[in-house]
């Protein structure tokens, strides 16, 4: 994939908080899986983090005696940036639903007290309804996961 390594242009410093977040990302608690955007370029990239925490509520049985945050809820955090990312450089108040994703890896397990970084860029919007985005993770450097995901901008109406 040809996502590079994950380069901070600055000092770490959440820029979009939760609250900031939960003005252009409809997702809420317990599906909200961003606790603060770093850094943002419209129509480019944004970067996002994601404080795992021994007390969210997954870990109760994924797994009880051996936490691992569950590679599906990555995909879904490393989504939520992408989605952050087109929304807010469109001004859209769509809904944008996954469609699929391509390339997709998992590399190295989460556990608790780990913070993801991920970064999302911009691949494609045609017709102003359908896009891609390629994802990268990273903990303390380090690669463990990434993917291309493909969405739709719906309607909520529609759904």
């Amino acid at each position: 994939m040809n996502i590079s390594p994950i380069t901070l242009t600055s000092e770490p410093k959440v820029i979009f908080d939760t609250e900031a977040i939960k003005k252009i990302l409809p997702h809420r608690y317990p599906f909200l899986f961003l606790d603060g955007i770093l850094e943002y370029v419209p129509y480019q990239y944004a970067i996002g983090i994601k404080n795992v925490s021994v007390n969210e509520y997954f870990f109760v049985g994924h797994f009880p005696d051996k936490p691992l945050f569950p590679a599906v809820l990555l995909l879904e955090a490393v989504g939520q940036v992408g989605v952050f990312l087109v929304l807010k450089s469109f001004e859209d108040k769509r809904l944008a639903v996954f469609t699929g994703s391509d390339k997709t890896k998992f590399r190295k397990p989460i556990i608790p007290g780990d913070q993801i970084v991920m970064r999302a860029e911009l691949l494609d919007l045609r017709g102003n309804r359908f896009g891609k985005v390629a994802g990268r993770a990273e903990v303390n450097g380090e690669l463990v996961g990434e993917a291309i995901l493909n969405f739709a901008l719906v309607e909520p109406s529609s759904l």
